[in-house]
């Protein structure tokens, strides 16, 4: 399939060839500067390391409103276990496959280099009709919205402002969910591993995956959980022992792997083995339309010389069973996920530590803290030392948008349609930004994502021209300054 717009698919083309990992965005600031300074565009870097490029009305709009521009420079770093891949130096491969563009095993980075791409191109542009810009590209979005909550006010100047940070074509979002993560710390006490016992390694891959806010409705299974289900129910029947945990990943990635070593006595070894039998088929069952591609391993392994005292392994299991996961309430106005929680990585520390990391969301703040106190709560029952991070907010609809307004109207002219207004369950930098620019008028949208945070990330490509007819309507119909 043909990549249009030409001049948006040139620009990913250059993201794609640019190291860009959260907290690791030096060589993408740098690219970024270089491009406005060629374009000879007045081109600022904040101390967070946020970039904004300004470019100059078309002749005849110079009276027009200033629209921002915005997105996020930094990109999810997955990759499938069997890829020899480093998001620190290696350009992105990209495959046409169909209608859809994806990476070779790794995460593709459309989100949110697609949207980089489309102000590039915009700043490039010598045939489009526009007021004055400003071009923002912010960093650290996906592990801390740190470009958000750093920038100070006064950085952005524009009345109106646009995030190019959405995820599917024919959707205008007016608000987002705000966010904390949880974590929990359990300290053990390394023992000798006891003699004449089985050990074992427990897989559990292949699953789909996906964000943890926008896809968390969609009844994907969550590995960390579904590895903690089997070891609560062998830890009942078995003298298990824990010899280590590596479960999970990012904070904002529903889990798509999840590994544990144990030991159970030498003669309940082809017990085990059955259960764990039965158990893959009982999932498999649940979730047979969600998660085809499941696969579950056991494999034996030589003897580890220590295991995790019995008394922290049991704790920490029996949290990991029992601590909510998913959706915990829906809107009760519109159908959308309101409050949920994920079980982010479960991870044995070389100090003798095992770390838990979770991430709550809500569109409304009380709900956001009860989420995080009630898995707070789980952990602290089990003794584990729990610290809730400061969060971020979510973004509430403005009723009387006028941008929105321009943004119905053009798609409706453009595509003899009605687009579909709603919120989004997943944290936007347009809730930091409606606290340091209260009078800020912003709506976010962009071309249709799949299985983002995820290597099966892919970008649908006929939206990408879509959204960018649409983008083009707007900036040419934004409104005169007051």
């Amino acid at each position: 399939m043909e990549l249009k717009p030409a001049c948006v698919f040139d620009c990913f083309a250059q993201v794609t060839r640019v190291p860009r990992p959260s907290k690791k965005e030096e060589r993408m600031i740098e690219f970024l500067q270089e491009y406005g300074k060629k374009l000879g565009l007045e081109t600022l870097t904040d101390e967070c390391g946020n970039v904004l490029i300004r470019k100059p009305a078309t002749p005849g709009m110079e009276n027009r409103k200033t629209v921002i521009l915005q997105s996020h420079m930094d990109m999810v770093c997955e990759k499938n276990r069997d890829v020899d891949f480093d998001f620190t130096k290696d350009a992105i491969q990209t495959v046409v496959d169909g209608e859809w563009l994806r990476a070779k095993g790794t995460t593709l980075g459309a989100d949110d280099g697609i949207g980089v791409a489309m102000q590039m191109a915009v700043l490039a542009a010598d045939d489009i009709e526009h007021g004055p810009i400003e071009c923002v590209f912010t960093r650290d979005e996906e592990t801390g919205l740190t470009g958000a909550l750093e920038m100070k006010p006064g950085f952005m100047t524009g009345e109106m402002l646009l995030n190019l940070d959405s995820e599917d074509e024919g959707r205008i979002y007016v608000s987002c969910a705000g966010g904390v993560g949880t974590t929990a710390v359990f300290r053990f006490t390394p023992e000798q591993a006891p003699e004449d016992y089985f050990f074992f390694e427990l897989k559990i891959n292949g699953l789909t995956g996906g964000h943890s806010g926008d896809d968390i409705d969609k009844k994907r299974a969550n590995a960390n959980k579904l590895l903690a289900r089997f070891l609560y129910q062998s830890m009942k029947k078995y003298d298990l022992r824990l010899c280590d945990i590596q479960a999970g990943g990012l904070h904002n990635a529903i889990p798509r792997e999840a590994a544990a070593v144990c030991a159970v006595p030498m003669k309940d070894k082809e017990s085990v083995r059955v259960d764990w039998n039965i158990f893959a088929a009982d999932v498999e069952e649940e979730y047979s339309v969600t998660e085809p591609n499941v696969r579950f391993h056991l494999e034996s392994t030589e003897a580890c010389g220590q295991v995790v005292d019995a008394a922290t392994a049991c704790r920490l299991i029996t949290a990991l069973q029992a601590v909510h996961n998913g959706v915990f309430a829906m809107c009760q106005d519109i159908d959308l996920v309101e409050t949920s929680s994920n079980l982010a990585s479960v991870r044995m520390q070389p100090d003798n530590r095992i770390v838990v990391v979770t991430s709550q969301r809500s569109s409304i703040m009380s709900a956001r803290h009860n989420m995080s106190r009630t898995v707070q709560a789980a952990f602290e029952l089990a003794g584990a030392e729990v610290t809730v991070g400061d969060g971020y907010p979510g973004w509430k609809m403005n009723p009387k948008s006028e941008i929105l307004r321009i943004a119905v109207d053009t798609y409706k002219e453009l595509f003899g349609k009605e687009p579909c207004v709603l919120g989004i369950h997943a944290g936007l930098e347009c809730g930091l930004f409606s606290e340091k620019y209260p009078g800020m008028d912003m709506i976010s949208f962009g071309p249709t994502l799949r299985g983002v945070h995820s290597p099966d990330e892919r970008l649908l490509i006929p939206t990408v021209q879509t959204v960018w007819d649409h983008l083009l309507a707007i900036l040419k119909n934004i409104p005169v300054k007051a």
